[in-house]
Order: C-alpha cells, then sequence, then structure tokens
C-alpha cells in the first residue's frame, strides 16, 4: 500500500514539472511569435514616422547650427609626438600648457594618451613661429627636451581625397544593396524601403555627432559604413519573415498589412537580443575611449557603432517594414484583396459565422459569401395530420 503511494507520488511529480516546463516555454517570446500576444507597430505606423522625423529634424538642425568636428585628417593640422610617463593628470596639463603657449585659437586643441609612455597632440594648421612654441609647451609639460617632441603636417588635401573616397563607396554600396536586396526577394519596394531606412541611420548617426561635438576621424568613416551593413543584416532577417508570412495572402482571410506585423512581432524578440549582444561591447569600447584613454580612434569608432547599430534595429522594425507594408498595399491587387477581406468579416460578424483562413484558401480568393451565411434550404418535415390524408 505504501509502495502504491509512493509510486503515485513519483508520477505526479513529473506531470508537474513537465507542465511548469511547458509554462516556461509559453512565455512572452512564444506568445509574440504564436500570434497570443501582437503589437500594432503597421497599425502605428504614422507615430514611428512622425518620431524618426522629429529626430532627423533634429539631427540636421544640428548639423546646420552647430556643424561637424572634423579632424585634422579632413581639415589640415599639425600632430605631435612627445614621450612621457603618463599619470592621471598628464593630458590635463598637456592641455593647459599648450593653450598656454601665447598661440592664438588653440581651443580645438586635442590630448591623448598613446599607451603609459607618450602623448599625442593635434591641432589646427600652424606656421614655423607657433610650431615652434607648440613645441616647447609640449616639452615643458611633459619634462623632457623639445628634440624630443616630434611633429608632422597633415595637409587638407589628403582628407578631400579621403571624403570623395567615402562618397563613392557609399554610393556603390546603396546601389549593391538595391541590386543584393532585389535579386533576393525579388520585389523592388523592399530595396526602395531598405534605402529609406539606411539613409535614416545614416542621417541620425551623423547628427549625434554634430550635436555630441566628437570628432569626425577616419575611424568614424569606419564606423559608419560598418554600422549600415549592421542594419542592412537587421533589416533583412526582418524581410525574410515577412516574405514568408505574406506568400500567398490573397488566398488567406489576412490583410497584407495583417501579415508583415505578425512577422515583426515574431521577429521582435530576436533583433532586441540580438541588439543588446551586439551593443554592450561597443558600449564597454565607447566608455573606454571616451573616459580611460580620452578623445582618439576608440571614441570616435565607438559612438558611430554605439549609435548605428540601436537605430539600425530600430529601423528595420519601425520604418523599414511599415513602408515596405505601404507601398505594398497601394498595389490594385492588394487593394481589392484588403476590401475582400474587410467586407468578409463585415458580413461574418453580422451573421456570427466565422470565417478561417482554412476556408478562404480551400474555397479560393473569389467572394465567399455562399460558405459564410445566405438562406438555407433543408427539407420541409410534414406534419402529423398531413401524413394521416
Amino acid at each position: 500500500m505504501t509502495d502504491d503511494k509512493n509510486v503515485k507520488t513519483s508520477s505526479v511529480a513529473p506531470k508537474r514539472s513537465e507542465e511548469k516546463g511547458k509554462k516556461r516555454k509559453h512565455g512572452f517570446a512564444h506568445a509574440l511569435y504564436t500570434g497570443e500576444i501582437s503589437y500594432g507597430f503597421i497599425e502605428r505606423r504614422k507615430l514611428w514616422y512622425s518620431i524618426s522625423l522629429i529626430v532627423i529634424a533634429i539631427s540636421l538642425v544640428g548639423l546646420l547650427v552647430r556643424g561637424l568636428n572634423l579632424g585634422i585628417e579632413f581639415k589640415g593640422g599639425v600632430q605631435f609626438r612627445s614621450p612621457a610617463h603618463v599619470a592621471a593628470s598628464t593630458v590635463d596639463d598637456v592641455r593647459k600648457s599648450v593653450l598656454s603657449s601665447g598661440v592664438s585659437d588653440m581651443d580645438s586643441t586635442e590630448v591623448v594618451s598613446l599607451g603609459s609612455d607618450s602623448v599625442q597632440v593635434q591641432t589646427r594648421a600652424l606656421d614655423n613661429d607657433e610650431t615652434t612654441k607648440v613645441q616647447g609647451a609640449i616639452a615643458k609639460a611633459t619634462d623632457t627636451t623639445t628634440e624630443s617632441v616630434t611633429y608632422s603636417k597633415v595637409g587638407s588635401q589628403w582628407g578631400e581625397q579621403i571624403t570623395g573616397k567615402a562618397i563613392k563607396a557609399l554610393v556603390v554600396f546603396l546601389i549593391l544593396v538595391m541590386l543584393q536586396i532585389w535579386a533576393y526577394f525579388r520585389h523592388w519596394k523592399m530595396s526602395i524601403a531598405a534605402l529609406i531606412a539606411l539613409l535614416h541611420d545614416l542621417i541620425v548617426t551623423i547628427g549625434v555627432y554634430a550635436l555630441v561635438g566628437f570628432t569626425v576621424s577616419p575611424s568614424t568613416v569606419i564606423g559608419v559604413l560598418t554600422i549600415l551593413g549592421y542594419s542592412l543584416y537587421d533589416t533583412v532577417v526582418v524581410f525574410d519573415k515577412v516574405r514568408e508570412n505574406v506568400q500567398d495572402i490573397e488566398k488567406r482571410d489576412e490583410t497584407f498589412a495583417e501579415g508583415a506585423n505578425r512577422a515583426v512581432n515574431q521577429v521582435l524578440v530576436r533583433s532586441i537580443n540580438t541588439t543588446i549582444v551586439g551593443v554592450l561591447p561597443v558600449a564597454a569600447l565607447l566608455f573606454a575611449g571616451a573616459f580611460v584613454l580620452g578623445s582618439g580612434p576608440l571614441e570616435d569608432l565607438g559612438l558611430a557603432l554605439f549609435v548605428g547599430m540601436i537605430v539600425g534595429a530600430y529601423s528595420s522594425i519601425f520604418i523599414a517594414t511599415p513602408v515596405f507594408t505601404q507601398l505594398s498595399e497601394n498595389e490594385p491587387a492588394m487593394k481589392e484583396h484588403t476590401d475582400r477581406v474587410l467586407r468578409r468579416r463585415e458580413r461574418a460578424s453580422q451573421k456570427g459565422v466565422h470565417v478561417s483562413a482554412q476556408t478562404v484558401a480551400a474555397e479560393g480568393p473569389g467572394d465567399v459569401a455562399s460558405i459564410t451565411g445566405g438562406e438555407r434550404h433543408q427539407p420541409r418535415r410534414s406534419t402529423r395530420s398531413e401524413r394521416k390524408k
């Protein structure tokens, strides 16, 4: 008898653990994927468009008012390097010494430490007399000789060449992206939507640089081109799910917007997790560049990656997919399908009949009034008095 109780107890425990396991599996992500929970990303697209337009406007105002803080690679200047025993106050001491050297317009001077045994100073373009004064000020601050402080002059022509090549690379990149997306999805409207999302990411990222005042260096250009690739990757993942959901949409009781919205909900958790995993090391890179090592390539690269990855994940969900949905819904065939679905639902609600996607798929995309309602004709049963006759 005791053994039976133990057997019953041991058999109940696994069932409870299985139920708990099922409940854990059916969490928020599973509910989004199966449609138990759905957020109207496509339905609220005007809200996302408004938010993006405001952010773009702020970015453009920042660019026009503050402009970009171009590094000496783009505008020309002088770069000094001096041996020094780097301590916590070394960078500030060198900067103060340069500012008090008697040379005018040195507010934009950048000082960074290179490891623990040298510092680097970047200034505007200087003549020979100004170069000698700054060289002496750096030597005094780092407790070394003037001859130990080396310098090199960077012309603006080099920066102009870099800028021209970067613009050409960006144009070629955008053209190849459009062709690649068109070739993969066989839908040119996806190429347009992806291009709009990329331009959105580009403007916002550059606008943040203008507002924050970080130096735009070759590292920044590398970072911007990198985040365009990341944004495109996230957009392609979402588009792939959209294509799967809207395939043969005209045979189902679902509008194009509903299929696209279901796709966004299904990939939402994945996009969030991917972005968090990618942003965390970039945030560490940005923190080290901005607060540990001082201004330099790490800071320039880190900010571009940090902003671009977050904006890229946002645009793939809130910009690219709604724009593609809007372009597709304007097609005559899709308009007709949407109207047909809405009419079908209205009739079904009036008659209390539910029209499932499977029913529509079985009967075809045409009007399904004959299977959803209408007058029913059944054999009439005769009364008892009529049967006696």
